[in-house]
């Protein structure tokens, strides 16, 4: 097979990574790809929006199956544009992709198919907004931009003030462009937070391991939110109590409600999970593997992931029995200091031979290029080293010694990636 992998994160380097294990495939293309992801497929200088390109491409190479890693091209449309052409494409469709691209919309799903999330209110208008949070609002609480802002379009307000302030932010100032036309205002809710992605077929779904993210961008969960700053991998939170009332009440249900919207869902479903003293509740779907989950995720599934893709395509992953390893793995994300805000790219990479041969140590490039034959920083986040380990607190110790054998001038990282498994 020939396979095209459409992004350029440390995400699709980890997707690259499994499909390169598969031995059905024998060629790989990426677009655009980066530095590391150059070490499995050929990267192709087309962007991820390019969807018309992008087709014309997969045409001409004779691409057996598309796979789409990013958010963007699928609330854009790509999977329509692909199937229009007749390609075998792994992803959502436009209309089934709404439920990450409009959280105003997978909220009023939950609401209507009684799927367990907090309380909320939508608002496109910025006055009925202020007006809400000045006479009905109890504080903390949430506001979310409606559309796709990186990860970044959520706002936790402690008091009035910071919800005006908020407000003026998504709706006025427009900070994260059109995702904040409409904005959602969410109950807020206290608990832990787990991570669980899953495989849809539009009918039948098969949830994977799960995993926690690490949104801030400092050491104690201080500072912005970022797009993650590290996983870990399983949740020692996530218990087989709490795995069984998701199955009752959460991830089929919600597989059944896209189906009976006329919105058939094929693809990744990522639940974001809350687990509160209420029970589990969804804090927000997102229609693609989660970045840097995926990247702990990925290298404890035993399945070959180009046939778990091909069954989700055809309809028929009932047939599928999804296995992960009974091991753990951690992700600490090495970015580019000053990140989210602002920091230097192009600077020079070294010790990626570290990682040579060494089973169950991996280096996922996210921000990388080449440049004058060498591999140089080219984002913000720059590299996800993840190690496995027989626990989670062996794999977070592996994860940070293997963090110690890549260095680069403006390097910075989170020193507590999985400290919560402390507590568990």
């Amino acid at each position: 097979m020939k396979v095209l992998i459409v992004g350029s994160g440390g995400r699709e380097h980890a997707i690259a990574w499994s499909v390169a294990k598969s031995p059905k495939v024998d060629k790989i293309y990426c677009a655009p790809g980066n530095a590391g992801i150059a070490e499995y497929a050929e990267c192709v200088d087309i962007g991820a929006m390019e969807f018309e390109k992008l087709a014309a491409f997969a045409k001409e190479k004779e691409i057996d199956l598309t796979i789409v890693g990013m958010d963007d091209p699928l609330v854009g449309g790509i999977v329509d544009v692909f199937e229009a052409e007749g390609l075998r494409v792994f992803g959502p469709r436009k209309n089934a992709a709404i439920l990450e691209g409009s959280k105003a919309f997978s909220k009023d799903l939950m609401k209507k198919y009684d799927i367990p999330t907090a309380a909320y209110e939508n608002f496109d208008d910025p006055e009925k907004a202020l007006e809400y949070l000045r006479t009905e609002a109890k504080f903390p609480i949430v506001l979310k931009a409606d559309g796709l802002a990186l990860g970044k379009g959520v706002l936790i307000c402690q008091d009035l003030a910071e919800a005006e302030a908020g407000v003026k932010e998504i709706m006025e100032d427009k900070k994260f462009g059109n995702a904040g036309n409409t904005m959602v205002i969410e109950e807020f809710m206290t608990g832990r937070e787990v991570s669980v992605l899953s495989f849809v077929d539009g009918k039948t779904i098969r949830t994977m391991t799960s995993a926690q993210d690490h949104k801030r961008a400092k050491d104690g969960d201080q500072g912005l939110n970022t797009g993650g700053m590290g996983t870990f991998s399983p949740s020692p939170f996530y218990t087989p109590e709490v795995d069984e009332f998701c199955k009752k009440y959460i991830y089929q249900k919600t597989v059944d409600a896209m189906a009976s919207e006329g919105r058939p869902f094929k693809g990744i479903i990522f639940f974001g999970l809350m687990l509160t003293a209420d029970g589990p509740k969804v804090l927000e779907y997102n229609a693609r593997f989660g970045d840097p989950e995926a990247q702990v995720v990925l290298p404890r599934m035993e399945n070959d992931i180009i046939e778990v893709m091909e069954a989700c395509v055809d309809g028929n992953l009932d047939q599928i029995d999804l296995k992960f390893e009974d091991n753990a793995a951690v992700c600490v994300v090495l970015a580019s200091d000053g990140y989210p805000v602002k920091y230097e790219k192009g600077i020079p990479i070294q010790g990626f031979e570290n990682f040579k041969d060494k089973d169950g140590y991996y280096c996922f490039h996210a921000g990388t290029k080449f440049k004058d034959g060498q591999i140089v920083t080219n984002g913000g986040r720059v590299l996800g080293i993840t190690a496995k380990g027989k626990t989670l607190k062996e794999a977070r110790k592996n994860a940070y010694a293997a963090t110690e054998w890549i260095s680069f001038a403006n390097k910075y990282m989170r020193h507590d990636i999985g400290k919560a498994i402390d507590e568990a």
